[in-house]
């Protein structure tokens, strides 16, 4: 038989074919946020967010003290997450509001390519597709556009980094260090970095020989020495450091704000579904881990545990602390990472900018009616109103408006004392409480959620009058009596 007769051609593939999982998951992620790009907006503190991104883009400098609030003006105030205002600001500014949502839709379609890439790295990749498309069911309730989303990518990539070190028994490349820096002056939560490299810096020493540990672990303390210093280059310098760890120290308040209430079983739901699953699993398969990685998992858990934000954080770094363990325990193995081509990569980004394109052209993305009162505050501007009593959910979209807030999201301005006077006074629980507030602050219009008790005790008090009601908010003023 001759050498002609005896090859097989090999099956043609098309471009498209030859386009890895990975970036499958990221166009796929992208396209399915942005269809539902108005849920990324779902939170009123995006409008304050870009507000401020522009501020910084006028003055070419962050601020330093409060100027949008008449109850805290003038008081010290570092906008922790400054760079990523001004990312917002100007994805705003390019495509109105579908550019915050796709910028953040793309931060988030990275972030689970990247972790797809990753996993399949060590197990099938059909394992590893089901196990992200698991986790991007955990994180959606928390996938908005604001600063968190913008660090997902970056959180990732560090947890990869920190892990691959700990495995081949090393310290982490200096190199990694500027991707702490980018977290910190993009998002506040860049402290928990540095509880992943202590982490993943005591697993190393877990599995080194007791003759290295000693120069191992001058090399990891030296790394994690660079990092603390790494996290202070912003333009805040050390005080980075403190405004972040002042938002971890608002006590009772924090169990007041949604996303940083405890997780609640009292409905069944995917996150309760998950831990039962892996629990079961876990005992049925008998899973072992180093204590250092055990450590790392209950503290994940606990975080998720005692707030609802850290679920996304706990299903996304979960699979990376279990993946070498379990991929060795059961004899797993990945196909690798496919090279992405260029031709197919150009094709498809090239399909996704034109979709965004007409996504914005349309103006089929904007905010919710329920954070965007605009005919509320319509009446206050008709009534030249100064003073405004409001509803924490409006307070973004006053600074939008340029109204001088009573309150809004920014937490650690407000201090755990005024916030929760606040809220007791509002929901009537202090009904001293709030009279003082109209008469401490001089206030001369309150607009409130027509739930909130306080709107209904205003209807029948003196010197009050209800000018406006919708669905979405309710406007009080101060007349004579």
């Amino acid at each position: 038989m001759s050498a002609e007769t005896a090859t097989i051609p090999r099956e043609k593939t098309s471009g498209l074919g030859e386009v890895p999982a990975w970036f499958w998951m990221v166009c796929g992620v992208y396209v399915l946020l942005l269809i539902n790009g108005s849920k990324l907006l779902g939170d009123s503190d995006t409008y304050w967010q870009i507000a401020v991104g522009r501020w910084i883009l006028d003055h070419g400098a962050v601020p330093a003290v409060d100027f949008y609030s008449f109850t805290k003006s003038g008081e010290p105030w570092m906008s922790s997450s400054w760079l990523a205002q001004v990312l917002y600001a100007k994805a705003y500014d390019l495509a109105g509001w579908t550019g915050p949502a796709a910028l953040a839709a793309i931060s988030i379609a990275a972030a689970f390519g990247l972790l797809l890439s990753i996993l399949c790295q060590r197990v099938p990749a059909t394992y590893a597709s089901l196990v992200a498309m698991a986790v991007l069911v955990l994180s959606v309730g928390h996938l908005l556009a604001r600063p968190h989303v913008l660090v997902l990518p970056i959180m990732v990539m560090w947890a990869n980094g920190l892990m691959a070190a700990s495995e081949r028994g090393e310290a982490p490349s200096f190199w990694l260090l500027s991707l702490i820096t980018l977290w910190a002056n993009l998002h506040g939560g860049f402290v928990f970095g540095l509880v992943l490299a202590g982490a993943f810096g005591l697993d190393s020493l877990w599995r080194a020989a007791p003759a290295e540990r000693r120069p191992l672990a001058l090399r990891w303390m030296a790394f994690g020495i660079g990092a603390v210093a790494a996290c202070c280059v912003t333009p805040y310098g050390w005080y980075t450091i403190v405004a972040a760890l002042k938002i971890l120290s608002l006590g009772e308040l924090l169990h007041l704000i949604g996303e940083w209430t405890p997780a609640d079983f009292a409905h069944l739901g995917a996150f309760e579904l998950s831990l039962l699953a892996l629990i079961g699993g876990a005992l049925y398969c008998g899973v072992r881990l180093s204590l250092p990685r055990i450590a790392l998992v209950l503290g994940l858990l606990h975080m998720a545990l005692s707030h609802v934000r850290n679920i996304e954080i706990f299903a996304v770094l979960l699979p990376l602390v279990v993946l070498t363990p379990v991929a060795s325990q059961f004899g797993l193995r990945g196909a690798g990472v496919r090279r992405l081509k260029v031709a197919p990569a150009v094709a498809l980004c090239a399909a996704l900018c034109a979709a965004t394109w007409a996504v914005a052209a349309g103006q089929r993305i904007t905010p919710p009616a329920a954070h965007s009162p605009a005919a509320a505050v319509d009446v206050l501007k008709a009534r030249n109103a100064k003073r405004v009593l409001n509803d924490l959910p409006f307070g973004g979209y006053l600074i939008w408006r340029q109204v001088p807030v009573f309150i809004d999201g920014r937490a650690e301005l407000y201090g755990e004392t005024f916030d929760v006077a606040y809220y007791r006074a509002l929901q009537l629980k202090d009904v001293g409480g709030f009279l003082d507030l109209l008469r401490t602050y001089d206030i001369d219009a309150v607009m409130l959620k027509p739930a909130t008790p306080a709107a209904k005790l205003l209807d029948h008090i003196g010197g009050w009058q209800r000018i406006y009601a919708d669905e979405s908010a309710v406007v009080h003023v101060r007349v004579a009596d």
